[in-house]
């Protein structure tokens, strides 16, 4: 392997995006749950979509889940420095938060002409170009076919293996966030402790995924080692999202102007937040 470059930094904020079903909220969820373990401070975003299971491949059915790593964390963050993008509806709807100079990992497997014309890609509007390729470090990872590669060899059927992309993605992070695997091994065993075979699939794919940066030698100058969290001085502290501090607003509203406060709303993920928060609010 080339010598590695570590960059030491402050913080990081990634952001998983992908289809319905491609297990982003999940890799975000254990990217952030390694990092906290490993002394990091985080704060997480999950951005689920608008519709309830959007056609395949379409931007309305892209989730995401962002997390922002570092010793200081206030917030989920605003542009990330790794976008993961497994289709090219999630990289044509999150590209726009990612920053410039930012590493882009996509899995190129599902770069398919037909997944770019559902995806609102036109021939005039490639999704790499020469522009694109200056502005950000892309890795066009074939992660479908790896992980089909795996799954093939434990003798699992397309549908259980597809379910494992996910986590060749995760492996990819971590490699570039200078992060061990040892953290999420020990939630496969416990997650799956009755199904074996489940177990060994998925570390095997996080594994690959890991061993497949390890590779790559632009991978090697984009390694990030970041800051462990200090220590806070005792006190009350809270910890306040977007939803609940709407939520607040509106009840401080009602009290200071001694009107009753009406909210009619749709329960939906992450909108139902605020009724949760506001007692006595219903669901329409």
């Amino acid at each position: 392997m080339a010598t590695e470059q570590i960059t030491k930094i402050d913080d990081i904020v990634v952001r998983f995006a992908g289809d319905s079903g491609d297990g982003m909220q999940l890799s975000g969820t254990l990217f952030s749950d390694a990092s906290a373990l490993t002394g990091n401070d985080i704060a997480t975003f999950p951005d689920y979509p608008a519709e309830i299971r959007a056609p395949h491949n379409t931007i309305a059915g892209v989730s995401g889940y962002q997390v922002h790593v570092g010793n200081h964390i206030y917030s989920s963050g605003d542009k990330c420095d790794i976008l993961v993008a497994m289709n090219p509806a999630s990289l044509k709807s999150n590209l726009k938060w990612a920053k410039k100079g930012a590493t882009i990992i996509v899995d190129i497997d599902t770069f398919t002409d037909e997944a770019l014309e559902k995806a609102g890609y036109t021939e005039n509007d490639h999704p790499f170009t020469d522009e694109m390729e200056r502005a950000y470090t892309i890795i066009k990872a074939p992660v479908s076919s790896f992980t089909q590669r795996i799954g093939n060899e434990q003798g699992a059927d397309k549908k259980t293996a597809d379910r494992c992309r996910n986590m060749f993605a995760l492996g990819i992070i971590f490699y570039a966030t200078h992060k061990k695997l040892d953290q999420t091994y020990a939630y496969l065993e416990r997650k799956f402790a009755k199904k074996p075979d489940v177990v060994k699939l998925n570390k095997a794919v996080l594994t690959e995924g890991y061993e497949y940066a390890d590779k790559l030698e632009v991978m090697h100058s984009h390694i990030f080692e970041i800051a462990h969290a200090d220590s806070m001085p005792k006190g009350r502290y809270r910890n306040i999202t977007g939803n609940v501090a709407t939520a607040w607003g509106l009840l401080a509203a009602s009290e200071k102007s001694g009107r009753r406060l009406f909210l009619g709303s749709y329960p939906i993920t992450p909108a139902t937040d605020i009724m949760v928060a506001i007692p006595g609010s219903h669901s329409y």
